[in-house]
């Protein structure tokens, strides 16, 4: 039926998948996207949203490279925030709530209007292995297709198995079918895989709840957003709000507990640590008497609500009577209830950096199959496999981001180097270098490198290179505009900052705590010039004078680091046999196969004198 050879077969049509098709195909690679369901391309399996603590970072930098989410969420969204305002820059994380039938059908008409992009819609029961290489896929129909390499984004879908209460049902989203035969036959290869769980809270009725007992919450004043290209700022918005469960309602949840598969021992997978199900955080933290929820829209022209931090596997009616004691949820109607979903992953310490597995040539994996969770986390893998799958097949080199580069570079090197026992989530602690890592220099930092590869056009190059001059300029101008005594002591006023006795420059005025480019462009003479300036770049150059030192900081403690990356190991190296390492570094650093000794400096378990006992060895 399909006589084509491929460059590249992505398998799943979520996040992870969407980013890996639109990233090989944009490149040049005759591309198949195999899903089993059309109708649910992009799909939003769970919150209505894009973006948050670090998170936003990661879409930014997916936009900034050329992919399609950040274009994809402005979009479809239908509110506008910046996280962490009251914190340094960076913590700043952009946040969208989306439209979610808006979302996929974005998706779905941007992947169809991508050249060299086909699709197929049926479920990959087998992967065609050659001599350890993998060269296509069988489908459920029995239809051999052929290809030079494979990215399986197979979300929670493989061997998914939903809970309700005491009730299962076999299937990797509410509704749709589980996908089967995989796992089975790479365990039969050799890899070795493991189970997860996450969840899922109610979806309910808008027009039976009761907003005017709750806290509004709306989107920023100036909504921003995530692309670096011309996508719509948003000029309306819808409102979120919040609630907060009660004794009561924890009561009642816990009656349900006998009957919770998370408690009675029927799930016995590790769920995500840092989104909890409902009666996980009543649990855990029992001496709390109320929990935070929040009511998101899930889009302009649906009365659907997402009742976000109500993750549930418990039985419906006990999810529905706890629901009907929340303020303004008295007459609450439900669409659908919380369930559980537990799922197949391979532990991502059996992959390379590029993503490609160590067992089998021109296989990768992406998404939630690596253990990740968020639609950024497999998105932003989606793109780097993409990219990679191509770049191996027309014999180009390896396209991989260190830690100081991104986000997503961090999120590889932690899945490889570290790997993971719980679903991965993205935060800001995770990157070391995080004030080099903003979400306002994404552009700055990977245009070019998208630009290079050919993914990024050339016009997104000189608007990146024309913001770089333009904050230049600007900051030159403010490091050289001296401001008297006089002209600045009513602004220090306003912040009661202490008065100046002398002139100061501008960018020396600036650095002071409280001290803002706004508050600045109160002066005359200021304002003229600042003004002139987008506010983007206005922003950039702020931060530049206000953290340089900072800024500089990082970058030294990057240099030294650097100097360990280009120390590499040799591929086939025998750690048992240095007596003077300790055993779990011997045991680790063999499981991992690091190939540089920064690598190996970050896998769990090797210490500074393991690195040390290394360095002597290769004679360093």
């Amino acid at each position: 039926m399909i006589t084509d050879t491929y460059d590249v077969i992505v398998v799943g049509g979520g996040h992870a998948g969407c980013e890996a098709a639109a990233a090989a195909a944009n490149l040049g690679s005759s591309t198949l996207l195999v899903t089993m369901n059309m109708q649910t391309i992009g799909q939003m399996s769970c919150n209505p949203a894009m973006g948050g603590i670090a998170k936003g970072q990661i879409v930014r930098e997916i936009d900034a490279l050329g992919g399609y989410s950040g274009i994809i969420a402005d979009k479809s969204a239908v509110q506008f925030k910046m996280l962490n305002l009251s914190k340094g820059p960076a913590m700043w994380s952009p946040r969208t709530q989306n439209d979610r039938m808006m979302f996929a059908e974005e998706w779905r008409i941007a992947l169809e209007n991508t050249p060299n992009l086909d699709f197929f819609q049926d479920m990959v029961k087998s992967l065609i292995i050659e001599n350890n290489r993998a060269v296509g896929v069988v489908t459920s129909l029995g239809i051999s297709i052929r290809s030079k390499s494979v990215i399986l984004t197979n979300g929670t879908f493989l061997n998914g198995l939903i809970h309700v209460g005491d009730k299962q049902l076999g299937g990797g989203r509410m509704g749709e079918p589980r996908a089967f035969g995989i796992t089975e036959q790479l365990v039969s290869l050799g890899f070795e895989a493991g189970r997860m769980k996450t969840g899922t809270p109610p979806r309910v009725d808008g027009r039976s709840l009761n907003y005017s007992v709750m806290e509004e919450q709306k989107g920023d004043e100036k909504p921003q957003k995530f692309s670096y290209t011309d996508t719509p700022k948003l000029t309306r918005q819808l409102s979120c709000h919040i609630v907060y469960t009660n004794e009561t309602v924890h009561d009642i949840l816990r009656e349900g507990f006998e009957r919770s598969p998370m408690f009675n021992g029927t799930i016995q997978s590790t769920g995500p640590r840092y989104c909890p199900s409902i009666e996980d955080k009543i649990n855990r933290f029992a001496e709390r008497t109320r929990h935070q929820l929040f009511v998101e829209p899930e889009g302009w022209r649906t009365c659907e609500i997402y009742v976000n931090g109500f993750s549930s596997s418990l039985p419906e009616d006990i999810q529905i009577k706890a629901m009907r004691h929340i303020p303004g949820f008295e007459n609450v109607k439900v669409f659908r209830p919380g369930y559980a979903i537990e799922y197949d992953y391979f532990p991502p310490t059996q992959l390379n950096h590029t993503l490609e597995t160590k067992l089998i040539a021109n296989l990768y994996f992406a998404g939630q199959i690596n253990g990740t969770t968020g639609y950024e986390e497999a998105a932003g893998q989606g793109l780097m496999a993409g990219i990679n799958a191509h770049n191996k097949v027309h014999g180009k080199d390896d396209f991989i981001l260190q830690r100081d580069e991104a986000y997503i570079g961090v999120l590889i090197d932690d899945l490889i180097t570290k790997g993971t026992e719980e679903p991965y989530r993205m935060f800001t602690s995770r990157a070391e270098y995080r004030l080099l890592l903003r979400q306002d220099n994404a552009d700055v930092r990977l245009t070019e490198k998208g630009y290079k590869i050919g993914l990024a056009s050339e016009e997104r190059l000189k608007t990146v290179e024309e913001k770089i001059t333009k904050s230049s300029e600007l900051e030159a101008f403010l490091k050289d505009y001296s401001l008297k005594p006089g002209v600045i002591n009513p602004v220090l006023q306003t912040i009661d900052s202490s008065p100046v006795d002398q002139a100061y420059r501008a960018a020396q005025i600036l650095t002071r705590p409280n001290m803002s480019l706004e508050k600045l462009e109160d002066i005359e003479g200021i304002r003229e010039i600042s003004s002139t300036y987008a506010e983007e770049v206005r922003e950039q150059a702020e931060i530049n004078i206000k953290y340089r030192g900072y800024i500089e900081k990082e970058k030294e403690n990057v240099a030294k680091l650097n100097r360990l990356e280009t120390i590499k190991i040799p591929e086939d190296f025998n750690y048992e046999a240095i007596t003077s390492l300790s055993a779990e570094a011997k045991q680790k650093m063999t499981k991992v196969n690091p190939k540089t000794i920064a690598q190996a400096s970050r896998i769990s378990g090797v210490s500074p004198a393991d690195i040390n006992v290394l360095l002597i060895y290769l004679g360093r």
